[in-house]
């Protein structure tokens, strides 16, 4: 991983760690807590792809384990971050871009229930029943539906820092939008790459005409 990467994702991972053990568990919601963290990975692997997807998952479920109050076996939630930040990456096209928000969020519902699944899963092999007595199927419901609404405020601007420490253009030349802008766009129907465009050509337009007024004036 080139090291802008690792510097943003550790930054990120811990940000939103902090966050969520601080204000998000203590919120005291009915049935799971909303993850910030794996939307944080989620983000990341959606960008860098399934190998530094898969890299970034691991070393925050490994935070996450490692952090107050933990109560359950280090490595856990790092096997299934793991897991799920290299599924993740694989959603991420060749090009790096989607055309609309529809898919990130199907990317967030699965990961949210899979993230569940898997980790009553690994609890259930080392004798961990907690999930059994909260109900799996109340776990899960809550926990996509938590995710899925803290999504829209977090996954684009985690995807717009990733692209931005990347140096990759919003716009590629297709004219398909960058997945984050589109997802921020998308309520408001403005195409933002066109705007950018448009203004460009105007701009080079206005630049060309001043150019030939000024020539004018050297003949006279």
């Amino acid at each position: 991983m080139k090291f802008n990467r690792i510097l943003l994702s550790v930054t990120l991972v811990v940000v939103a760690l902090v966050i969520q053990v601080s204000v998000l568990a203590r919120l005291q919601l009915p049935g799971a807590v909303p993850d910030l963290v794996l939307l944080t990975v989620l983000g990341l692997a959606l960008v860098y792809g399934p190998v530094s997807g898969s890299l970034i998952g691991f070393g925050a479920g490994l935070l996450a384990d490692l952090a107050p109050p933990a109560d359950h076996a280090a490595g856990r939630y790092a096997l299934v971050l793991c897991l799920i930040g290299y599924l993740a990456g694989l959603a991420r096209p060749e090009n790096g871009r989607l055309k609309s928000a529809s898919g990130p969020m199907a990317v967030v519902v699965a990961a949210a229930i899979g993230t569940t699944l898997l980790y009553a899963g690994v609890g259930a092999l080392v004798g961990d029943t907690a999930a059994r007595h909260v109900g799996l199927g109340f776990l899960l419901f809550t926990a996509a539906v938590y995710d899925l609404l803290l999504a829209p405020f977090t996954v684009p601007l985690i995807m717009a820092l990733a692209r931005r420490a990347e140096n990759d253009p919003l716009v590629d030349t297709s004219g398909s939008t960058d997945v984050a802008t589109g997802w921020l766009a998308s309520g408001t129907g403005l195409r933002i790459g066109t705007q950018r465009g448009g203004l460009l050509v105007k701009a080079a337009r206005t630049r060309a005409s001043r150019a030939g007024r000024i020539k004018g004036v050297k003949r006279l």
